[in-house]
């Protein structure tokens, strides 16, 4: 084990469509487009697809849906360790004009206690907040054992003002900042009061506002991805979380400022397909993309 990812699996299920039908209606969606999904778990695909292929510890029901998902992780040679639930979750994803309307069907009622991993090897944890007994344990475990620990904050969770207090590092959303009623700049000091040494709100156009130990606050302009390229954004911040994660694995000596040049690279280049695996790059899909898009103004 190289890496433990945690989080909540999803089916997700991407369509395009200019008009979403009601009451009677019938439509034809454009395109449309099958994966996985899920913030952890996605950051987890593109980190496999990159290079380096973490263990998963997320739920699994014993359904079609489970067994299509394990199929796609032995694809990317994820081994994954589930966490028995009833059902399979689902999200439904609308793409529209640069943003995503999602309905999720999840089940997170976990039916048996974490189980316990060997860390002997493992390098690095990454969370999404979901699973919050495990993400604590393990985030708790791997503080003591000085393996990296990161955490994406898409949103404020039921234990996730203590889970910061081992996490080395937090990006964090702009959802994130409005359920706390803080500005980027002001959620930033308060990571760096938890003890997070690389903090972070990303933006999405507007780029990510980070620091890193005790250095000022500072701002990473997005790529200007032209708006007839944008296809589909749904996954592009869990990608970004783990192309970084990727980065680090396969080279920790660089700088964290050209880790998250990376992953945003890898961001730009997802959001110009439909659907989260089409969206993957490899490292020189990243690079081309780097290479391709100038900063936005």
């Amino acid at each position: 084990m190289q890496a433990l990812f945690i989080g909540q699996t999803y089916i997700d299920v991407t369509f395009l469509t200019d008009h979403f039908p009601t009451g009677d209606e019938k439509t034809v969606a454009q395109d449309y487009a099958i994966s996985f999904g899920g913030n952890a778990v996605s950051a987890a695909f593109c980190c496999a697809k990159l290079g380096v292929a973490p263990d998963l510890l997320t739920s699994q029901a014993d359904d079609w849906l489970s067994r299509m998902f394990l199929d796609m992780a032995a694809k990317y040679g994820i081994s994954v360790h589930g966490r028995k639930v009833r059902e399979s979750s689902l999200s439904f994803v609308m793409p529209n004009n640069g943003k995503r309307a999602i309905l999720r069907c999840r089940d997170d009622d976990y039916l048996h206690p974490l189980p316990p991993l060997d860390l002997s090897r493992c390098r690095a944890l990454h969370l999404d907040g979901h699973q919050a007994d495990a993400a604590m344990y393990y985030a708790k475990q791997c503080r003591e054992r000085s393996i990296l620990t990161s955490l994406d904050g898409g949103g404020v969770r039921v234990n996730t003002l203590e889970l910061l207090e081992h996490i080395d590092v937090a990006i964090c959303s702009e959802r994130f900042c409005e359920q706390l009623n803080l500005s980027a700049g002001e959620l930033c000091e308060l990571l760096k009061a938890k003890g997070c040494k690389v903090g972070g709100v990303t933006l999405g156009e507007r780029g990510l506002v980070w620091y890193e130990g005790n250095e000022a606050i500072r701002t990473m302009p997005s790529l200007a991805v032209p708006k007839a390229d944008v296809i589909d954004t749904n996954g592009a911040g869990d990608i970004f979380h783990g192309a970084y994660m990727y980065s680090w694995l396969a080279d920790p000596d660089r700088s964290w400022s050209e880790h998250f040049h990376f992953a945003r690279a890898a961001s730009a280049h997802s959001v110009r397909f439909l659907g989260i695996e089409a969206s993957l790059p490899t490292v020189s899909d990243v690079l081309a993309a780097g290479q391709m898009f100038k900063e936005a103004a």
